[in-house]
């Protein structure tokens, strides 16, 4: 499959980390969500209901930053995942990417961050 819908760069205030310490203060967390499923019949008949509307995938990621508290990027990331694949039976892949700029490390390091791929064969 090559169809996708995706959203890049979104950006959510949460309470995450493996510290008290880091889940004290609101962190910026950066999301990217790549979705894999069959386009043909919303790109044939211009029909938002033969598609996933990408602002329901924008409200899941908010939810899941803004109201839970994650030790790890990995719980999160999967916790999106499985919204994804539980809440659209069209999506068959999910990519979610999910990065915390400017951590606290001795040295310079943009962000960190985890990749993860779910599907429903997996």
């Amino acid at each position: 499959m090559t169809d996708r819908i995706f959203l890049q760069r979104m950006q959510f205030e949460g309470h995450h980390g493996v510290t008290d310490e880091e889940r004290a203060s609101p962190q910026t967390i950066e999301l990217d969500v790549e979705l894999q499923l069959d386009l043909r019949a919303a790109g044939s008949s211009d029909d938002l209901a033969q598609t996933v509307d990408y602002g329901d995938i924008f409200e899941i990621c908010r939810a899941q930053v803004e109201q839970h508290s994650y030790h790890l990027l990995e719980g999160l990331a999967e916790a999106i995942a499985t919204d994804v694949l539980t809440g659209f039976a069209a999506v068959d892949t999910v990519v979610v990417r999910a990065a915390k700029p400017g951590v606290p490390l001795d040295g310079v390091v943009e962000e960190a961050g985890v990749s993860l791929e779910r599907s429903r064969r997996s």
